[in-house]
């Protein structure tokens, strides 16, 4: 993949060159993890720039702060969040990026008790590629089920996208990469699919299709509820999805392997179709029809060929 750094980054208040965005060696999230962030992406359009659901993710990130007690730290209110980041995408003038807004706790002491540490704010932005390969969104993804399980409930906040959740995430992943795998999936404590290091997953089998609940460890994807709104557009008489069923359901590890399609999905890997789990092909070992058709109006939506009629974008 990719990548090219934006020339500023937004940083409690102020832009400041890239390579000056800087944070003390002593801050807390170094130490212990306590930090809070987004990733977004903003599309070329036919219209100009435009952030793909801005107002969910800075309510996710809003969010996330409250359930680790960081919000009152917030300066910001998420309005004025909001503009920061447009204002950002406009300071480094990208028509099309990748958007990171950064919220931790600085330094304040070396102890686990993290209340007496300052907050601080950072807005990221790059220009990125295809997060897992152009090959493996064309043709679709090798992926292995994990080792690693995803966290148990009441250990750490699944619904937060907290940094200390994805060094569970960073295990995932080099296992799969190391294995000679795109990509790895991780199950629950049940032995249920969960999702992968940082993606949603949904299947499609005999007229259905399921996405894992909230209840298996996952992150509330903000694309999961767009595709989810997308499905329930496209089962519309004389749609691709016309006689499709769609279930939030657990799903059995063994359940992939006889589906006739599964997918990734997330803000960076959009909607990345999956080939084969564990070796054993998925379907005909490609892209499906479904996932393709997805892939299709997800695509028109963000590049303005087609209504943005569920109001996903933001124009910068």
């Amino acid at each position: 993949m990719t990548v090219k750094n934006g020339e500023f980054i937004w940083f409690n208040g102020e832009f400041v060159p890239w390579d000056d965005a800087k944070i003390h060696v002593a801050s807390h999230a170094l130490h212990y993890g306590s930090a809070v962030f987004e990733g977004i992406r903003c599309y070329a359009t036919e219209d100009g720039p435009a952030v793909f659901h801005l107002i969910d993710h800075v309510e996710r990130l809003y969010n996330s702060a409250k359930i680790y007690r960081m919000e009152a730290g917030l300066r910001w209110s998420q309005d004025e969040f909001i503009e920061i980041i447009l204002e950002t995408i406009r300071k480094n003038k990208h028509e099309a990026c990748y958007i990171r807004p950064l919220v931790i706790r600085g330094y304040g002491s070396l102890g686990v008790n993290p209340l007496n540490c300052p907050i601080e704010a950072y807005v990221i932005t790059q220009e990125w590629g295809d997060y897992l390969g152009k090959e493996a969104v064309e043709h679709g993804a090798s992926v292995k089920i994990s080792t690693w399980a995803r966290f148990s409930p009441n250990t750490l906040p699944a619904m937060a996208k907290a940094a200390a959740n994805y060094m569970n995430s960073q295990l995932i992943t080099m296992e799969a990469k190391l294995d000679g795998y795109t990509e790895g999936i991780a199950l629950d404590t049940s032995g249920y699919v969960s999702e992968g290091s940082g993606e949603n997953i949904f299947c499609i089998r005999k007229n259905k299709i399921y996405t894992t609940p909230l209840g298996a460890s996952v992150l509330p994807g903000i694309t999961r509820n767009s595709l989810i709104e997308l499905i329930h557009d496209l089962q519309k008489p004389g749609e691709a999805l016309e006689g499709y069923l769609f279930e939030e359901h657990i799903i059995p590890r063994e359940m992939l392997y006889i589906c006739d399609e599964v997918f990734f999905c997330g803000t960076a890997a959009e909607i990345t179709p999956i080939r084969e789990i564990d070796k054993i092909t998925i379907g005909a070992g490609t892209r499906g029809p479904i996932t393709k058709r997805l892939q299709e109006e997800f695509r028109k939506i963000l590049s303005s060929k087609a209504a943005d009629r569920h109001g996903w974008l933001t124009f910068v």
